[in-house]
């Protein structure tokens, strides 16, 4: 049985933070689209514990998906991928189950993450060809398993120079959108030097194949101001022009503009300039201990009437 939280009206929270009540407006005609990653921290979330609002779109993005191999002492495998997250509590037939329910719902997997079992999960391919012969088979497998729409790219540890990664990723992502193994890709980078130089290789390269940039918000300094923040989400439609730049934040008490300091007047701000592509955040795991009060939010924002 899981432990009773005491949980805020989200009446309450909508009037604390002016976000006005969902409406029943047709997803398609509401701005931006919702994500989450989820399964990454073995804490028993399901699909069901999470708020789905009905009026928008809404994507599950599986945590992780990892080139290593299982074991006590991880090792890269060149591109042949295994699943990491919480199969227990999000399997195949969860994922037709919550698809079958919220027609409004893909789901999706992220690959790569921070750590593996402890150890850096690091990109490290022997060569492009092999890496992305492996991976495409990989990948397809476990999408097929599982039913999946949607792929994201979150390697954030590098053994591989800028032009390597592009290629890899990029050739990836071309072979998974024109066999229709996936509908949407993403990239998940952050404002690192070492890690951006990565991302914005594969941007100039094949950018036209990547319909999401899942940036990272998070990952700037706590008590980062609305101020702050707007500069640097420009800093980044800069880096990653004609992308659809996603607005984040994390529920696991890392850093960036708190949704409890200015998240969504920044927000409110961006939907008025028509640079409002969605929101996502991290992660469902987390989000346990505050009973999902920030998803809902989030969500009825999007949803709300312009």
């Amino acid at each position: 049985m899981k432990p009773f939280k005491f949980c805020i009206s989200i009446l309450v929270l909508q009037a604390l933070f002016n976000i006005s009540p969902t409406t029943n407006a047709d997803p398609a005609d509401c701005p931006g689209v919702f994500r989450e990653y989820i399964g990454a921290e073995g804490k028993n979330v399901t699909f069901s514990d999470v708020p789905i609002n009905p009026n928008i779109e809404f994507h599950f993005l599986f945590s992780f998906a990892i080139d290593y191999k299982n074991t006590t002492s991880p090792e890269p495998t060149n591109g042949d991928f295994l699943v990491y997250w919480d199969t227990d509590n999000l399997s195949p037939s969860q994922v037709s189950s919550i698809k079958a329910q919220y027609k409004n719902v893909k789901v999706g997997l992220s690959l790569g993450g921070d750590t593996v079992n402890g150890k850096n999960a690091t990109f490290a391919p022997t060569s492009i060809t092999s890496w992305v012969r492996n991976a495409t088979y990989s990948i397809t497998k476990i999408v097929k398993q599982y039913n999946l729409d949607a792929i994201d790219i979150d390697y954030e540890h590098f053994n591989a120079d800028p032009d390597t990664f592009a290629e890899c990723i990029g050739r990836l992502l071309y072979y998974l959108k024109q066999n229709n193994v996936v509908s949407y890709t993403s990239i998940a980078p952050y404002a690192d030097d070492s890690v951006q130089v990565h991302y914005l290789a594969l941007w100039r390269k094949y950018g036209h194949q990547i319909d999401y940039v899942n940036f990272q918000f998070y990952a700037y300094k706590k008590g980062t101001t609305i101020t702050q923040f707007l500069q640097y989400f420009e800093t980044q439609r800069y880096n990653y022009k004609g992308g659809k730049i996603l607005v984040s934040f994390g529920t696991d008490n890392s850093g960036g503009l708190s949704p409890k300091h200015g998240f969504y007047d920044a927000c409110s701000i961006l939907r008025s300039q028509g640079k409002l592509h969605g929101i996502f955040i991290w992660s469902a795991d987390d989000s346990m201990e505050d009973c999902f009060l920030y998803e809902k939010l989030s969500q009825d924002l999007l949803a709300s009437a312009i």
